[in-house]
């Protein structure tokens, strides 16, 4: 049931992308489409998150500084947040569980730009204080492209990866054998990318995913998962986001490190 009914969804994404194609503008094309993800999202996704779109900030970012703007931002919703209006947040990084960029065509260069922002965004330090936790809980933020169309072979989105990474001089950290040491091993830039009806990558410290225990000890050099498949596309995605956000944790913002610029120059006390 859970299958057929995302297979569908995923036929339907692709289908209505299909209506603001003919649209003259580029950002006419793009912003339905970014549509059509959200509206997936909130109709699906638990209801302790929400989806919003903006930039991410910590205790150490700056007014005016250049930030990233994220297509869309899933998010903690009893964290604050910065409305700048029109729509648009900055969101703490305290709150923020995965960030997607959504891309009409996926490109080499359009992918690139996604990893810069991702690698930007786990740059990021969060101030929280932690009682209790119970589930998966992701090491760091989680950074996802979703693309409508792309190369006819994931191989060559996942052949763009080493050449991307290799301009930062990032390398790719090996992936313990223990499971749970796997899982808190984050990927230094993008987690996963899905092309609707054409397949996916995604990095292999998923708790749950394509490559078994069995199959990662006879190889053990193992980072990455590739697939060209037509269908399961949107099952895999809402299945890493719904690990990533139904989980338990007792856990609360230190608003301490935000505050650090707030001094007033004159303060009474009062004993009466």
């Amino acid at each position: 049931m859970l299958k057929t009914h995302m297979d569908a969804k995923e036929n339907a994404l692709v289908a209505i992308s299909r209506v603001p194609a003919n649209a003259g503008h580029s950002l006419h094309k793009g912003t339905p489409r970014e549509a059509f993800i959200r509206e997936f999202l909130e109709s699906h996704l638990p209801a302790n998150v929400a989806i919003g779109t903006g930039e991410i900030i910590d205790a150490t970012s700056q007014p005016n500084a250049q930030r990233n703007q994220f297509d869309i931002v899933i998010y903690r919703k009893n964290y604050p947040k910065l409305d700048f209006g029109g729509g648009i947040n900055g969101f703490l990084i305290e709150s923020v569980i995965a960030t997607i960029e959504v891309k009409s065509a996926l490109t080499q260069k359009e992918l690139e730009n996604a990893a810069k922002a991702a690698r930007a965004s786990k740059a990021l330090s969060p101030n929280i204080i932690i009682s209790f936790h119970s589930g998966f809980i992701p090491p760091k933020v989680l950074n996802y492209v979703i693309a409508y169309d792309g190369p006819a072979s994931m191989q060559t989105v996942y052949g763009w990866l080493p050449t991307i990474h290799a301009s930062w001089g990032v390398t790719i950290p090996d992936l313990p054998m223990v499971p749970d040491q796997r899982a808190q091993t984050p990927s230094p830039s993008l987690d996963g990318i899905f092309v609707l009806q054409k397949g996916f990558v995604y990095f292999d410290n998923v708790p749950y995913g394509f490559a078994s225990d069995a199959v990662r000890q006879a190889n053990p050099d193992i980072k990455w998962v590739v697939s060209d498949t037509t269908s399961g596309n949107l099952l895999l995605f809402f299945l890493f986001l719904q690990t990533a956000t139904a989980n338990v944790e007792g856990r609360w913002l230190n608003p301490l490190p935000y505050l650090q610029g707030f001094h007033l120059p004159n303060i009474g006390f009062g004993r009466a």
